[in-house]
């Protein structure tokens, strides 16, 4: 009698590259989307938006990002995404998850410019960043390494804590002065 293999169990399950909540939020992203075409194409950040704090085209600095996101763009779109929306210090993080496999299937049928323009749009919701969403399309389309370069450096930077939502550093604070108990 042949043994019978053991069940699946729901943390054998989770453990891998693909995350439902990843998945769950891709696709709820998507169809908000895709209901409102025309709103969301004419939105634009508010007034008091920030600006970005990493030059677009200052792509090439750090090299090693530029470089990754040049050969696979995929695996620095899906850290992007984790370090905005999981951990700032990249806990749990794997290469190859949920974002980095939407990137490359939406890259097989010519519209890996649609998931970028959506994530740069959320980020700068979250971070109130200047831009509008006719600009994340074009760089998506015409400057698609660029423009994650620039998102993966600015989530670095400001989920790490460098900068806050408003795009102030904490000001310095002097050391306050040793005094001899009398």
């Amino acid at each position: 009698m042949a043994a019978s293999a053991p069940e699946a169990t729901s943390s054998t399950q989770a453990a891998g590259p693909i995350s439902d909540a990843d998945v769950a939020q891709w696709k709820e992203r998507f169809n908000t989307v895709l209901a409102a075409p025309s709103q969301h194409f004419n939105s634009r950040s508010p007034a008091t938006a920030q600006p970005w704090t990493n030059n677009f085209w200052l792509f090439f600095n750090p090299l090693e990002t530029c470089l990754m996101t040049w050969c696979l763009p995929c695996v620095v779109f899906g850290r992007t995404h984790h370090r905005a929306n999981k951990s700032a210090s990249l806990k749990g993080y794997e290469p190859i998850n949920t974002s980095c496999l939407l990137f490359c299937g939406a890259g097989a049928v010519c519209m890996h410019w649609l998931p970028m323009a959506i994530q740069r749009a959320d980020f700068r919701a979250k971070y109130n960043l200047q831009g509008s969403c006719a600009v994340d399309v074009a760089l998506a389309c015409c400057c698609g390494c660029c423009d994650i370069v620039q998102m993966d450096k600015e989530a670095e930077l400001r989920a790490a804590g460098g900068l806050s939502q408003t795009g102030f550093q904490e000001q310095y604070k002097a050391t306050e002065t040793m005094t001899v108990p009398v």
